[in-house]
């Protein structure tokens, strides 16, 4: 049952969205664009030009203090302490049982800042587990005074450097600049979920609407939403929070260990060691369909008539003409090229495994 509007948080824009006839609808506890002009057509203008996401639903933690003595540095997958001032690196917050509470990005701002950006729906969570965890330093939610917007795109950065100079220009991927736009400080990240060239950018709430205007006001850039956005993330391989993986899955089944520094100490470590010794009974796999029907979340996937596993998130590709998903199946059926179905009530679609990313020709690495 779709939420009630009047229990939904709303973005800064909403009013922008509004006025620009975007659909509406509840996502992450948010009232949310889906789409402005049409899904196709916003997801085609990112892969050629710029696209301009609100993404101020997201959730920021500040961090300040001693990365090691209070504790930070053992909460995620990956070391915070190894990351250089102006980068940033993404990997998972998980529970004792190696199951993924979150999956996240932190910005190392100084020797003793950070950052932390979750999800919007586990952004409360997030925050009760991180400073629960946490045996010093200071932890300030700072989400609700924070805006983010992601322009995404070939042309994003000229239109970027238009407003930022050419610092903008020469940020590599995955590294940031601080920086005074509009006269307010903000953060400018060259990061991404769309596989293609792209920055998010971060400042505070009170100049979003001048900054979306702006932005939109160049030729290059339109808006899109969220239906878009899914679109263009599954293409690349991106997982989505709550669909491709959750506390009930772990790295490992998800294929994403490459994310996950052993070498470290990290909630949920042991029990991922004995998964990996013991082996892991379902993963995550990638495929495409022999149809341009899209497979959808629930569907079953089946081999010799037996049900194995589930889709987990499944879409039209324009850029491959055909269905592609994501889903978790028996590990003996998870080789790229296995041929299984995918199916619900009177549908039945061929599959077959593939790798990732099933798109190639982004803009990602310009």
């Amino acid at each position: 049952m779709a939420e009630p509007c009047d229990t939904l948080l709303v973005s800064p824009l909403n009013q922008q969205h509004r006025a620009l006839g975007a659909l509406m609808a509840p996502f992450g506890g948010w009232d949310m664009p889906i789409q402005y002009e049409g899904i196709i057509a916003e997801h085609r203008w990112c892969r050629e030009q710029a696209a301009l996401f609100d993404i101020c639903h997201m959730g920021e933690f500040l961090f300040k203090g001693d990365i090691r003595a209070s504790g930070l540095e053992d909460l995620f997958t990956f070391s915070v302490a190894a990351i250089p001032v102006g980068r940033s690196k993404y990997g998972f917050l998980l529970n004792e049982q190696g199951g993924i509470i979150d999956d996240l990005i932190v910005f190392r701002f100084a020797e003793q800042e950070a950052m932390i950006v979750v999800n919007a729906a586990t952004a409360p969570h997030d925050f009760q587990v991180i400073r629960s965890r946490l045996s010093g330093g200071e932890l300030v939610n700072i989400s609700a005074a924070t805006a983010k917007l992601d322009l995404q795109g070939p042309e994003s950065r000229a239109v970027l450097t238009a407003i930022c100079g050419e610092q903008a220009a020469r940020l590599p991927y995955f590294r940031f600049i601080s920086l005074d736009l509009l006269g307010v400080p903000t953060i400018v990240s060259r990061t991404g979920y769309t596989g293609e060239l792209g920055y998010e950018i971060f400042l505070p709430t009170g100049k979003v609407v001048e900054l979306w205007e702006r932005l939109l006001s160049d030729q290059r850039v339109k808006p899109a939403g969220l239906g878009a956005r899914d679109l263009l993330r599954l293409e690349v391989g991106y997982s989505l929070y709550g669909s491709d993986i959750d506390e009930e899955t772990t790295p490992l089944e998800a294929g994403l260990e490459g994310f996950v520094n052993f070498g470290k100490r990290f909630v949920g470590k042991e029990a991922l060691l004995q998964q990996q010794a013991a082996g892991v009974a379902k993963r995550k796999i990638a495929f495409t369909v022999n149809s341009r029907r899209a497979p959808r979340h629930g569907y079953q996937i089946q081999a010799g008539g037996c049900t194995i596993g589930e889709v987990t998130s499944g879409v039209f590709s324009p850029m491959l003409g055909c269905g592609i998903g994501l889903g978790y199946v028996d590990s003996a059926y998870a080789a790229s090229g296995t041929v299984l179905t995918v199916c619900q009530d009177r549908v039945s679609l061929a599959a077959t495994v593939c790798g990732l990313p099933f798109y190639t020709g982004g803009s990602l690495r310009s």
